[in-house]
């Protein structure tokens, strides 16, 4: 009898290991779409004006070369996703005031790159940062981060709060 259960339970065992070889990467490959798949500038806007997010340009345009602009063109889904989600948890407005348009720092996990959006600061977005997540020191630049479970950073520069998603 021992021999028995010792066997089925190294079936059991083999089988739940084979089903997270499977699933594993499927889940890392998902991800990977998610937050890698690029945006067309209406493809973004639709979601976002779906999901009742406004935005905003101090040059009233979307032009990705103008610093004066807001643009999503090249923006990655998981970062519209991200901020989409973001409103529906903190129940906030939510304004976004600068996207992936040229003028913001260089980087790998860059607004360029379609890794972040800038928003602007009400109190409710700010109260629901701070109190949502993790305060995790100052940037360089001396802004104060919030991290979330997922690792995405809010930092609060003098004028807005700057997200990263990852």
């Amino acid at each position: 009898m021992l021999s028995t259960h010792l066997s089925a339970r190294s079936r059991l065992a083999a089988v739940a290991l084979t089903a997270v070889a499977v699933v594993a990467p499927l889940v890392t490959a998902d991800a990977a779409a998610a937050s890698g798949t690029k945006l067309t500038q209406a493809q973004a806007a639709r979601k976002l004006r779906a999901a009742g997010i406004s935005w905003t340009s101090s040059g009233h345009c979307s032009d990705r070369n103008n610093r004066r602009c807001t643009s999503f063109s090249r923006i990655n889904s998981g970062t519209v996703n991200g901020i989409i989600a973001f409103k529906r948890a903190s129940h906030c407005a939510v304004t976004i005031t600068g996207g992936t348009e040229a003028g913001h720092a260089p980087g790998r996990l860059s607004h360029w790159n379609g890794y972040k959006v800038d928003i602007a600061p009400t109190s409710c977005v700010t109260n629901y940062i701070k109190h949502a997540f993790h305060y995790s020191g100052k940037r360089g630049d001396g802004a104060p981060m919030y991290k979330s479970s997922a690792g995405n950073i809010y930092a609060r520069e003098s004028s807005h709060w700057d997200i990263t998603y990852k």
